[in-house]
């Protein structure tokens, strides 16, 4: 037995990028431990966590509520590698790899 999210290929990225996240998260100072570290992670494991909640025994309008939830977590990531970035917790080649993978998730929501 299956649940309707583990199909969607969507999910399943969104699932490798919590786990990305959570690798580069690990690597942030101890002091970040309980701020950015943690809300990096939230907001990645939030994307995956909306896109399954809305997938099952949802019309399609809420189906979308909650894509467009997942959506703000994806930019809140984005939002949280510029802070990294910054703070010079991650590199350039780890932010951009980040970033692309980010980027995937907003414009396949709109494909569902």
């Amino acid at each position: 037995m299956s649940f309707k999210f583990e199909n969607f290929r969507i999910w399943n990225q969104a699932l490798d990028l919590s786990d990305e996240i959570d690798k580069i998260a690990l690597a942030f100072p101890k002091h970040e431990l309980y701020s950015l570290a943690s809300q990096i992670k939230r907001a990645g494991d939030s994307i995956v966590l909306n896109i399954a909640e809305g997938s099952t025994l949802q019309t399609n309008k809420e189906f979308r509520r909650f894509l467009s939830m997942g959506n703000r977590s994806a930019l809140e990531v984005v939002a949280c590698l510029y802070i990294a970035r910054r703070r010079k917790y991650i590199d350039i080649a780890a932010f951009e790899n980040m970033y692309a993978n980010t980027l995937v998730l907003p414009n396949k929501f709109r494909l569902l």
